[in-house]
């Protein structure tokens, strides 16, 4: 293989190929997993950037009414977003799973949103995938903002007492989430005191089959997340891991508390807000031993 002379310009990067839109269903619509169940959609109730989300219930002679207790996530079937996602809830996600660990744990519940089937569904000569969760109702960074952009103590050491229940849950499960931010923090629509943590899109699978993966700086992955929230390591392109999500957390508490974190006039320059985390991580490390 001839050696890439010095000075050489880097090959250009390949542009990723572009995502389609879902298109929008009918209400009525009914949408059959891949175990053969029967779906209704209702209303649509919310957009991402390729897929769109709609309200749910088992199929029957019923419309889909304002209290449907599912929703129903759909996405063009060569999109990527969906599928990363899906791999986590139907190997961590199930119902059965979920019960049997909040029982064996003895919590009233575990904020997990459950995995309740998945399929591909044809339409207009196009191929869409589908995901039926929980459905939930406002999200944590909706209340942050009306409460003036702070939450009570007790709130956020109640907050994270629940997130470090998921996280235990998740990592058992060989899962990491890689972020973890308001905006990710479902209320249950009928149990509003419930706080779940959704979006599982960056999830990363650390140690598949018990063997975990190695730590290893990629300068390509540099910066991965949501730039306020994302670890130290994440900013050097490692992949998520078990101690990222914590430290994740730790930056989401400080921001609920604080109002804010000391990094957010500079977020349009990742090396300032990787470098300015290393300082507080080494400040904080310091004032500890003392």
């Amino acid at each position: 293989m001839p050696r890439k002379k010095a000075g050489a310009a880097p090959a250009a990067k390949r542009a990723p190929p572009k995502r389609k839109l879902a298109e929008e269903f009918p209400e009525g619509e009914v949408l059959t997993d891949s175990a053969k169940k029967q779906w209704k959609l209702g209303v649509p109730i919310g957009q991402g950037g390729f897929g769109r989300l709609y309200l749910a219930d088992q199929n029957s002679s019923k419309t889909v009414g304002p209290d449907a207790p599912y929703v129903i996530k759909v996405e063009p079937s060569d999109n990527g977003p969906l599928f990363s996602e899906l791999k986590f809830y139907m190997r961590a996600a199930k119902p059965e799973m979920i019960q049997k660990w909040t029982s064996s744990h003895k919590l009233k519940y575990l904020g997990v949103p459950r995995y309740w089937g998945s399929g591909l569904h044809d339409k207009n000569a196009n191929r869409y995938r589908f995901m039926v969760m929980d459905r939930f109702g406002k999200d944590l960074q909706k209340i942050f903002d009306e409460t003036s952009k702070r939450f009570s103590h007790k709130t956020v050491l109640q907050l994270g007492l629940r997130l470090i229940d998921i996280l235990e849950y998740i990592h058992e499960h060989e899962y990491v989430h890689g972020d973890i931010k308001a905006s990710n923090l479902l209320l249950h629509h009928k149990h509003p005191d419930q706080v779940f943590l959704v979006d599982y899109g960056l999830a990363y699978r650390y140690c598949p089959e018990g063997v975990h993966k190695e730590y290893k700086e990629d300068p390509r992955k540099c910066h991965d997340g949501t730039i306020e929230f994302t670890s130290v390591d994440a900013h050097l392109g490692v992949s998520p891991s078990r101690r990222g999500d914590l430290e994740i957390l730790g930056y989401c508490m400080i921001q609920w508390l604080c109002g804010k974190l000391p990094w957010e006039d500079k977020l349009t320059d990742p090396n300032y807000v990787a470098g300015s985390k290393r300082r507080y991580l080494l400040l904080s490390s310091v004032t500890t031993a003392f």
